[in-house]
C-alpha cells in the first residue's frame, strides 16, 4: 500500500547491495521529511558492514524525482523554516560526498531541481531516453544554489549555467550524457536496470577498502562543502520567502 506521505526504504541483498528507494505520490517530489529519512539511509548504509554498494533510486516509470515539494514550499512563513528546508538537500548531497561506499543513480525518468542534484552527487549514473533534466528554480523566484555545487562539479559550469539560466527548458538524456551526467543511457528501464546489475554485482566483489580510497580522490577539493552549502541554504531560504516566490508558487499550484 502506497504512503501518501511518501516512504523511503533501504533493502540489502545477500551480495551486500543495498538500495536506498523513494517515493513521493506528486512526482517523487522532496519533502522535508523525505530528504531526512534519504540522508538518514546513506549515513547508515555508508556505516553499515553489510553495504558494499549503494544502489539510489525512485518509484514508477517516468519521474525520477520532482524536486522540492511544492506544497511545503508555499508553508514556508520565515528565514529559519526556508533554511531549514533546503537544508535538507544540503544534507542528502553532503551525504552522498561523504559516504564510504560508491553510489549508483538509476535515473528512469524527468529530475527537476533537486533531482537534478541528486543525479549529481551519485558517483556513476545510469538513466533511460525519458530522463530529461530541468533547473527551475529560478522561474520560482529562487535559485539553484544548494545543488548548483554538485551539479557544477559533474558537468561544469558552463553547463550547469545553462540549465540554471533557460529554467523552463528540459535538456533531454542525450545532452546530459554529453555533459557527463549520465555515464550512460539506455531505450529503457529494464535494460538499464540489468547493467545496474552487472556493475553493482561487479563492485561487489572488489575490495571495500581500495573502493573507499578511491571514492575519496572523486571528491578531492570538497571539504569546505558542509560550510558552503549550509551558505547556500541560506540564500534560498531568504528568496523563498518573499512575495515574488510566494504569488509564483500559488499560480503553478492553482493551474
Amino acid at each position: 500500500m502506497k504512503d501518501n506521505f511518501g516512504s523511503v526504504h533501504l533493502n540489502i541483498n545477500e551480495n551486500g547491495i543495498g538500495t536506498i528507494q523513494f517515493y513521493h505520490p506528486l512526482s517523487n517530489s522532496l519533502p522535508g521529511d523525505l530528504l531526512r529519512k534519504i540522508s538518514d539511509k546513506i549515513n547508515f548504509a555508508s556505516e553499515s558492514n553489510q553495504v558494499k554498494v549503494i544502489i539510489l533510486k525512485s518509484e514508477g516509470d517516468r519521474a525520477f524525482c520532482g524536486g522540492a515539494s511544492f506544497d511545503e514550499l508555499i508553508n514556508i512563513q520565515n528565514l529559519k523554516d526556508g533554511i531549514k528546508f533546503f537544508s535538507g538537500f544540503a544534507n542528502v548531497i553532503n551525504a552522498c560526498r561523504k559516504c564510504s561506499k560508491i553510489i549508483i543513480g538509476r535515473v528512469q525518468g524527468k529530475a527537476v531541481g533537486g533531482g537534478v542534484g541528486l543525479a549529481s552527487a551519485v558517483d556513476y549514473c545510469y538513466a533511460t531516453q525519458h530522463s530529461a533534466v530541468k533547473l527551475s528554480e529560478l522561474a520560482l523566484g529562487i535559485g539553484p544554489f544548494v545543488v548548483g555545487p554538485a551539479v557544477e562539479r559533474k558537468i561544469g559550469l558552463s553547463a550547469m549555467s545553462a540549465l540554471a539560466i533557460n529554467a523552463h527548458k528540459w535538456f533531454d538524456a542525450n545532452w546530459a550524457l554529453q555533459k557527463g551526467l549520465y555515464a550512460e543511457i539506455f531505450e529503457n528501464s529494464n535494460d538499464m536496470d540489468l547493467a545496474i546489475k552487472q556493475l553493482t554485482n561487479d563492485l561487489s566483489c572488489y575490495s571495500l577498502e581500495a573502493m573507499k580510497k578511491l571514492k575519496k580522490t572523486f571528491w578531492e577539493g570538497t571539504d569546505h562543502w558542509d560550510n558552503l552549502l549550509n551558505k547556500r541554504a541560506e540564500i534560498s531560504g531568504s528568496l523563498i520567502i518573499t512575495e515574488f516566490s510566494k504569488e509564483t508558487i500559488q499560480k503553478i499550484q492553482n493551474k
